[in-house]
């Protein structure tokens, strides 16, 4: 039996397919930009020689060390590449150098 117009009326209308299955438009890899503020101070301190422990990059931005982690993992996720290194008992966080 088919419905009349008021019934058909009431179906939810569909939304059109571009947000759920459209794919993103593929850029071409970049080095990531420096971020400002206390992200950028974490970047420069890892760009040092001797790199930075997560405890040092705590008391620099004043952050909790879990925070420090959370954000080292937030660059890590934008395209900076790092690396953890032991030395004698410390661990550094160091930046990998752009090849190229």
């Amino acid at each position: 039996m088919p419905k009349s117009k008021t019934q058909q009326d009431n179906k939810p209308a569909k939304r059109s397919g571009s947000a759920s299955k459209s794919t993103p438009e593929q850029k071409p890899v970049e080095a990531p930009q420096r971020p400002g503020g206390k992200l950028g101070l974490i970047v420069d301190r890892l760009t040092a020689s001797v790199g930075a422990t997560a405890d040092e990059l705590a008391e620099a931005t004043g952050w909790q060390r879990h925070t420090v982690l959370g954000a080292l993992s937030r660059l890590r996720s934008r395209g900076f590449a790092m690396r953890l290194e032991d030395e004698s008992g410390r661990k550094a966080y160091r930046l990998d150098r752009a090849e190229g």
